[in-house]
């Protein structure tokens, strides 16, 4: 199985910015639209597959939080550091906070409206 996110003319530029937050990530192919835009597109994440396209069709619904990317970190410094960068003009739903099962947990919605679940388990 593999995610398969449809943004609105943003594909590449999201694309491009998650390969940046992760080290193990690559773009592995892309085809584009005659206009530049994603006609279908294939990312690596820390190892986990990804699809991407810009819709042709313009629709009334988006990305919504029901359904996020949990990510799981080794350090501190890491979460913090891709905490911030998705959070810069996107929406903190919940910021980064110890809870009852993490050192530190925060859930954010990116500037392309992707929900994430940042998690420093216990230990």
């Amino acid at each position: 199985m593999t995610t398969f996110l449809m943004f609105s003319g943003k594909a590449e530029e999201a694309m491009n910015f998650y390969i940046s937050l992760f080290g193990q990530s690559e773009v592995n192919s892309i085809m584009h639209h005659e206009d530049g835009t994603v006609m279908h597109a294939v990312f690596t994440l820390r190892g986990q597959s990804f699809m991407c396209i810009d819709s042709i069709v313009e629709h009334a619904f988006t990305f919504t939080p029901a359904i996020s990317l949990f990510v799981s970190f080794k350090t501190e410094e890491e979460i913090n550091r891709v905490f911030e960068r998705l959070s810069e003009g996107g929406q903190i739903l919940m910021p980064l906070a110890p809870s009852p099962v993490s050192e530190k947990f925060g859930w954010v919605a990116d500037q392309y409206g992707v929900s994430w679940q940042l998690n420093l388990a216990k230990g």
